[in-house]
């Protein structure tokens, strides 16, 4: 049960993640999970672990905070995609 929510969870963060960087009609559904859940992996590895800033929630279920966490990793990575040129 914990992968759908995982997967949910990170449609949810890729979906929003893609319109606030206008990158939705290049990505698919597979794209925005994917992107969502490393985002939010990323997210809890640098906000959470390094920076203390709150990532620790980030990726632990479906909550407020791990949406915003996830969500804001998930920028952070499709602007490194973007800029590795991998999406335009």
């Amino acid at each position: 049960m914990g992968w759908i929510i995982t997967i949910l969870v990170g449609a949810l963060c890729g979906w929003l993640a893609s319109l606030i960087m206008k990158t939705d009609a290049q990505q698919g559904a597979i794209a925005n999970i994917l992107i969502g859940i490393v985002g939010s992996i990323l997210a809890q590895a640098v906000f959470g672990n390094m920076l203390n800033l709150g990532g620790e929630v980030a990726g632990n279920g479906f909550s407020f905070w791990s949406i915003v966490w996830g969500v804001v990793g998930s920028v952070v990575l499709i602007a490194i995609l973007k800029a590795l040129r991998v999406l335009r």
